[in-house]
């Protein structure tokens, strides 16, 4: 091998774990996110359960069976 090729191979190595390093950057902030939403999720749900569970009496709209069954 050339050294020309060889300083070419080792600019494009460098370049590759750079974009590597940055897309790992770009997938943990976007777990976070998921991870963030999900727990604002179960939290809304919650609250809606019990907002439901408030306001109605006997068995919760989300727990009975549709009429057709």
């Amino acid at each position: 091998m050339t050294q020309d090729r060889i300083t070419r191979l080792e600019e494009m190595l460098a370049y590759q774990a750079n974009t590597i390093e940055e897309l790992n950057d770009v997938v943990t902030r976007q777990q976070a996110d998921i991870d963030r939403m999900a727990r604002q999720l179960e939290m809304l749900m919650k609250r809606a359960a019990q907002q439901e569970a408030d306001e109605t009496p006997g068995v919760p709209l989300a727990d009975q069976v549709p009429p057709h069954w």
